[in-house]
């Protein structure tokens, strides 16, 4: 047996998002569903999202975002030795969408792979990704969440489609000795859970071994995302006021010294539900729902990015992110917002808002038109 290794402390040192150009608003679906921008809006907190264009795949989104989250950390691809994307929708069955987008990057030295745990995917990845840091496999990852839900919606469902978006959110995690970590900066303690036997309440019946793409398959939409809503409801609202107080317990933590808590951004009266139980304000609970829907795996790094430009982060702040998923999957994380010196500056120095062209572009340009599969 070897040596055996200090624990390393973990940090993120920057973060990145891409959103598709479109913008995909309520009031469109009139068009072709039963359904309003009001009974969205009120079911749901949604007023719109974004889709990806017809060509424009997860790996290509993940390439935006990560290239922005290398460039705020003053790194390159080469800089990077591990590489994970978590995504159901990914590129192709195989090869992983990280190693799509590792060729992208230009990186030859790193590792990649993805993780599929739904919308509790950043967060599985997350865990995996501090663990391979902490133990000295890695000094230095790419965490990817990014989806193209629109790829596998059923535009006939008005119960399903009109809740997700598409996106892709990065962060740069780093290894750092706790002798150069005094503040403790960085990954805290994580709460993590699933339920296999719930797992036909929210899923994609086909495409896989079990239901291989036939003509049928495709006749009968077994492709898309199939969801019991209320169910699927139910034991959201449960887990996710189990992770909060498991990850919080776990960290030895009260509710009153956390700063942020950032949820998994799948239905506003979640958010709402688990907020009013711990008789805290909304202003500590972060949302951007309604500009984008549920982006599955995209949704926590997503809203830390936004954190980090309006510069609403800075160090020594604690967060709790947390999130629930098919599977039926479920979990949350610690994480003391700051980076020590001698590394980067911190993600919050960023001063100003930095909208990345594509957003720019969105803010001016008409609706462009969207294919859906009808």
């Amino acid at each position: 047996m070897g040596p055996q290794r200090q624990m390393m402390d973990v940090v993120v040192r920057s973060t990145g998002r891409y959103v598709p150009e479109r913008v995909f608003l309520n009031h469109e679906f009139e068009s072709f569903l039963d359904t309003s921008d009001q009974w969205i809006t009120e079911r749901t907190g949604i007023k719109e999202r974004h889709l990806a264009a017809p060509g424009e795949s997860v790996s290509d989104m993940s390439l935006h975002a990560a290239r922005q989250a290398l460039e705020r950390a003053g790194l390159g691809p080469e800089d990077i030795d591990l590489i994970v994307v978590a995504t159901v929708t990914g590129d192709t069955v195989f090869p992983s969408t990280a190693n799509w987008l590792q060729g992208k990057l230009g990186n030859t030295r790193g590792w990649s792979f993805d993780i599929n745990a739904a919308c509790s995917g950043f967060i599985y990845s997350l865990s995996t990704v501090t663990a391979l840091l902490r133990s000295g496999q890695a000094r230095r990852a790419l965490l990817v969440g990014a989806e193209k839900m629109s790829a596998i919606l059923d535009f006939t469902d008005r119960a399903s489609c009109v809740l997700f978006g598409d996106a892709a959110a990065a962060l740069v995690l780093e290894a750092v000795e706790p002798e150069q970590n005094g503040e403790g900066y960085g990954i805290g303690e994580f709460y993590l859970g699933s339920d296999g036997s719930l797992a036909e309440i929210l899923y994609q019946p086909c495409g896989g071994s079990s239901s291989p793409p036939t003509f049928s398959s495709v006749q009968r939409h077994g492709h898309y995302v199939k969801m019991q809503g209320q169910d699927v409801y139910k034991n959201a609202v449960r887990r996710m006021d189990e992770v909060v107080d498991g990850v919080l317990k776990k960290q030895g933590v009260a509710p009153e010294s956390v700063d942020w808590f950032i949820a998994h951004q799948a239905n506003v009266r979640i958010i709402d539900s688990v907020r009013e139980r711990m008789k805290l304000p909304a202003e500590r609970f972060y949302v951007n729902i309604q500009r984008y829907g549920n982006t599955t795996s995209a949704t926590i790094p997503l809203c830390l990015d936004e954190l980090v430009c309006d510069g609403r982060l800075s160090a020594g702040q604690n967060l709790v992110l947390f999130t629930f998923g098919a599977g039926l999957t479920w979990g949350s994380a610690f994480l003391k917002w700051g980076v020590p010196a001698g590394l980067a500056p911190a993600p919050g120095d960023i001063a100003k808002r930095d909208i990345s062209d594509n957003e720019e572009a969105a803010a001016g340009a008409p609706a462009a038109p969207v294919e859906v599969q009808r």
